[in-house]
């Protein structure tokens, strides 16, 4: 397959068309043991599917909407012959992705990679959805690692991105913690790759500052959702973290040369 006109483009002129083309979209038809061209080298590699799953700070939005998530920018990051399905969904906890049935969907897709990304809507005080970083928040990761792995899927944590809430002393003050830490215990239990968006983000906030970081938010009273260039940036530091021996061998981590 020949490498996509956008593909010669810059960066910047890739995220917006990309952002365009991904934004409210659902899957990318696959055949397995299809071949495509890398891009960058030209080297022929197998077709790969990637499943993401979360919430609203990963699932993705129409082109006319202010907001982004993460998992809507991920593919602009990666080689041509990996295709991305975004099952993530607004409002969703580790529990009600799967009592309302859209796990199941993830499964019945059967992809070779799952990326995996709750805490936001598991907190305290959102009813149902609420669960116990200590107790059945765990149980639920396990569930979704050992189904991944049932269908031959490889299932990779995300630590729930922070929130760009600043506190006095003008660094990130965050209540996700407890259920960054609740995956990385369950992830070296299960020997599964982990990326630590949670760290990854407060740091990268913490150097650029409440002022600084201000545009990566899709508006000034919303400290959770992101920007197009907000999703694009941790969607970068997703896939600099992703194991490079797996899923991150086919990262695309420099800007396309111009022709």
């Amino acid at each position: 397959m020949k490498p996509s006109a956008c593909i010669r483009r810059s960066l910047g002129v890739l995220v917006l068309a990309a952002a365009a083309s991904l934004a409210g979209s659902g899957c990318h038809a696959t055949t397995p043991g299809d071949r495509q061209e890398d891009a960058w080298t030209g080297e022929a590699h197998q077709t790969l599917s990637v499943a993401i799953v979360g919430d609203s700070t990963v699932a993705d939005y129409a082109e006319s909407s202010d907001k982004r998530g993460w998992g809507q920018m991920l593919p602009l990051f990666f080689t041509e012959n990996v295709r991305f399905t975004n099952f993530a969904r607004s409002g969703r906890s580790s529990k009600s992705f799967i009592k309302e049935g859209s796990w199941a969907k993830v499964l019945a897709a059967k992809p070779d990679y799952v990326l995996i990304q709750f805490g936001h809507n598991d907190c305290p005080g959102k009813g149902e959805r609420s669960t116990d970083p200590a107790g059945d928040f765990q149980d639920y990761l396990r569930r979704y690692i050992d189904d991944s792995r049932s269908i031959g899927a490889t299932p990779i944590l995300i630590t729930p991105v922070t929130r760009r809430n600043f506190g006095s002393d003008g660094r990130i003050r965050t209540t996700l913690t407890p259920y960054s830490d609740a995956m990385k215990k369950v992830a070296s239990q299960k020997h599964v790759d982990l990326v630590d968006l949670h760290a990854e983000s407060i740091a990268m906030l913490n150097r650029l500052g409440d002022a600084g970081s201000a545009h990566l938010n899709c508006s000034p009273k919303d400290h959770t959702h992101w920007s197009p260039e907000g999703a694009r940036v941790m969607a970068e530091i997703v896939a600099r973290a992703l194991p490079p021996d797996g899923l991150g061998r086919y990262a695309r981590l420099r800007p396309p040369s111009r022709r």
